[in-house]
């Protein structure tokens, strides 16, 4: 008999996660331009709100499906850089 995997269905949290930066995503609206101000000024200030939400970074993520193997290996290797630098500071 197979046993049936789990892990592939996504947790309350993640669930909840996700519809919170949805919300966000549709709550980001282009700013309203204030009298006499340069359009490119007022892209300017969309540009880093948009950043500022991480809007960007969670469209990319979920874009296409991470395994966690690859996930966690991408955490070790970001955590053996910070300690390299960290030893190297060190010394």
């Amino acid at each position: 008999t197979k046993k049936f995997n789990f892990s592939n269905f996504q947790t309350d949290k993640e669930r909840i996660d996700q519809y919170q930066q949805e919300k966000k995503i549709a709550e980001l609206k282009f700013p309203k331009r204030k009298e006499g101000e340069n359009i490119d000024r007022a892209l300017k200030r969309f540009k880093r709100k948009f950043d500022k939400t991480g809007t960007k970074r969670s469209l990319q993520t979920r874009k296409q499906f991470e395994k966690p193997s690859v996930k966690r290996r991408a955490q070790i290797q970001k955590a053996q850089y910070i300690q390299g630098l960290r030893d190297a500071e060190n010394l």
